[in-house]
């Protein structure tokens, strides 16, 4: 089991930066499948961006179209902690961002879909103003 807490929301000016932070829990962290995800209100949560869990040195990472070459995912596994690096951010970019780990290996074009995810955080909101 995991859990996941997200940090690092806030306001910022378009094309302004953020850095979102997600910190887990349990000694297992280092194995999961770790994602981003975003809900807009009104709308439904969509993917942002995914990680595999890093089994040696190499990473693996996919991008939603909307947000790649801007947003950059990475992991710190000895710290137990997931980032999103967000530059260049516009007003569609405004929502609220989830942490999300998973127990199915990662595979690229694949873990873009909520029900691939186990385990979610609260969520950190991202206001971008024009």
């Amino acid at each position: 089991q995991v859990q996941l807490a997200e940090s690092g929301g806030g306001l910022v000016q378009t094309g302004g930066s953020l850095r979102l932070s997600c910190a887990g829990s349990g000694r297992t962290f280092s194995t999961y499948t770790m994602g981003w995800f975003r809900q807009a209100p009104g709308k439904e949560r969509e993917f942002v961006a995914t990680i595999s869990w890093g089994g040696g040195s190499t990473y693996y990472a996919d991008y939603a179209d909307s947000v790649k070459g801007r947003f950059t995912i990475s992991r710190d596994n000895a710290k137990n902690t997931v980032y999103l690096q967000m530059n260049s951010l516009k007003p569609e970019d405004a929502a609220v961002y989830y942490c999300a780990a998973s127990q199915k290996r990662w595979t690229l074009g694949a873990m873009r879909v909520r029900s691939d995810y186990d385990h979610w955080g609260q969520g950190t909101q991202v206001t971008v103003s024009s």
